[in-house]
């Protein structure tokens, strides 16, 4: 299960900005499933993509907010999207885990959903809820507070998302299945990634390696995505001191 952190990275703060109060919203995204070619490890492979993104894009709300997507599938494949993190009051059937909650929305077809934000704040994400898609079907859920309201702390200087994932050169999908014969895990992935890079030691890596520019003595929050399947994953700055300051939105 994956795991959302925030954490500030002090590298003096500003204040944080006050407006009046606001009533809820809807947002409105277009998500088209559909297959890209991308090349890591000095390897191209097809996967499945949100709108040929890869992490997918991500979705900013405030809390009380109701987040409306419609998902356009022009793959190959049956595919479910899950809101990780959130509640869902009275709203299952938009939760998203296939054959639980839904029928999965099968190549041609087009579903929408209704992600109600009632009481998260912070940091979650979605991916696909179908065997390993999710491996490059996901994208972070960024909750900001009420108009009006602000974070339980000073505001900081920039918000830095950061997805860590893995990535297979293989079909991974092929693998699950290969597992499930067997009764074995799944192999290990070939490498990890930090929205969607691998670092810049590994092969054919360098030019596209995850940067974020930062000033001294400026406070940072970095939205942390634990979206791995198969690794224990762990998070740090060299030199820098963190503070965890809330998971899962809360």
């Amino acid at each position: 299960m994956g795991v959302l952190i925030w954490l500030l990275a002090v590298v003096l703060t500003l204040g944080a900005a006050a407006g009046p109060a606001e009533a809820s919203k809807n947002h409105h995204y277009d998500f088209f499933i559909k297959e890209a070619n991308y090349t890591r490890l000095c390897q191209e492979k097809t996967i499945l993509t949100v709108n040929g993104e890869f992490p997918g894009p991500t979705i900013f709300a405030r809390k009380g907010d109701v987040v409306v997507v419609n998902i356009y599938n022009q793959g190959d494949k049956n595919i479910t999207i899950h809101w990780h993190g959130v509640d869902q009051p009275r709203n299952p059937w938009s939760d998203g885990p296939m054959y639980i909650t839904q029928c999965p929305i099968q190549p041609g077809a087009n579903l929408t959903y209704t992600v109600i934000l009632s009481e998260e704040e912070g940091t979650l994400w979605w991916h696909a809820h179908s065997d390993y898609d999710r491996t490059t079907i996901h994208g972070a859920i960024v909750i900001h507070p009420k108009l009006g309201t602000t974070f339980p702390f000073k505001k900081p200087h920039k918000e830095i998302p950061i997805i860590l994932s893995e990535w297979w050169n293989a079909d991974v999908n092929q693998l699950l299945e290969e597992s499930r014969k067997t009764g074995g895990e799944v192999s290990i992935s070939d490498v990890n990634t930090i929205n969607g890079q691998p670092g810049d030691l590994f092969p054919c890596s360098k030019n596209g390696t995850f940067k974020a520019a930062v000033e001294s003595g400026k406070t940072y929050l970095l939205r942390i995505i634990n979206a791995g399947l198969a690794n224990d994953l762990f998070f740090g700055v060299a030199g820098h001191r963190l503070t965890v300051v809330g998971t899962d939105a809360r």
